[in-house]
């Protein structure tokens, strides 16, 4: 990311901002857990594997969603959500990193 304009910057650092955001709750890493362990899982099944209502999950799971850290495939009536590894993986990468070090 060398040489970012300033106005593609704001926009890369409102996206990380977003997606920090969605990672600082703890009910939303446990939902990235289980779907790291279990991959593509039901939204019927996940309610019972963090403990709350439907309506709580969906809400949790859109904020996940928004930032493209989960994906959501629909098959007739259920959604099946899976972690999104290589958002995952980006956000953890070098080239994060790199907007942070002064020789990049």
């Amino acid at each position: 990311m060398k040489n970012i304009p300033d106005t593609s910057l704001e926009k890369t650092f409102q996206l990380y901002e977003a997606k920090f955001k969605a990672l600082s709750d703890q009910k939303r890493l446990q939902i990235m857990h289980l779907l790291c362990k279990h991959g593509s899982t039901c939204v019927c099944d996940l309610v019972d594997m963090v403990g709350m209502s439907q309506s709580k999950l969906s809400y949790h799971l859109k904020i996940l969603l928004d930032v493209n850290l989960i994906t959501r495939e629909t098959k007739g009536t259920w959604s099946y959500y899976e972690l999104n590894q290589d958002e995952v993986n980006h956000l953890l990468s070098s080239e994060l990193c790199c907007l942070f070090r002064p020789s990049c």
